[in-house]
């Protein structure tokens, strides 16, 4: 990622504390410490809309190393932040050994939600989509689920699924979408 594209970014003041790149040991330093980096990578993933990646991918981006001040948060203590996302919710391992995850600044609910209401808006009830055209069709340029990750996609399509919403269909080229 450009630096100039991490700069446009809106970093809180604690990222240019030092003493922020390392987990402090008392323990309620520790948790509000923790609230914090939850925050911020809630708020860089959804400004430059994060893919699934893995821990040590994370390592490199500038929501965890700040070049500025030439400070990284450890391995460690990124596995930390990251376990307390998933409590939180807004987390999912992709692996049994925790090394690949998918930041949710949007619970799956939280974008069916979201695609169902440009359905309806649209009067689309009854038609079929195939995941690239929900994602990334023409149609969809000026929604906020444009360019989501396929597998939160699923995700929030799933959502729809068990309210009835929708049925995820299995087309030639691949999967689809059909909205009632």
């Amino acid at each position: 990622m450009a630096e100039a594209e991490a700069m446009s970014f809106a970093w809180p003041w604690q990222y240019s504390f030092p003493p922020f790149f390392t987990l402090q040991p008392n323990g309620e330093t520790r948790q509000k410490q923790l609230s914090a980096w939850c925050a911020l990578a809630l708020a860089y993933s959804r400004r430059h809309r994060l893919p699934a990646m893995t821990v040590r991918e994370a390592q490199d981006i500038p929501l965890f190393a700040n070049s500025r001040l030439q400070r990284k948060l450890p391995l460690e203590s990124i596995q930390v932040v990251l376990e307390e996302l998933r409590k939180n919710g807004n987390l999912e391992w992709l692996d049994k050994n925790k090394t690949s995850f998918l930041i949710m600044w949007r619970r799956p609910e939280e974008w069916g939600k979201l695609i169902y209401q440009w359905v309806l808006r649209n009067g689309l009830t009854n038609s079929v989509f195939t995941l690239y055209e929900l994602a990334s069709g023409d149609d969809t340029e000026s929604e906020e689920f444009h360019g989501l990750d396929e597998a939160m996609l699923l995700r929030a399509l799933q959502a729809l699924q068990q309210e009835h919403k929708a049925e995820i269909i299995t087309l030639d080229d691949g999967r689809g979408v059909k909205f009632f």
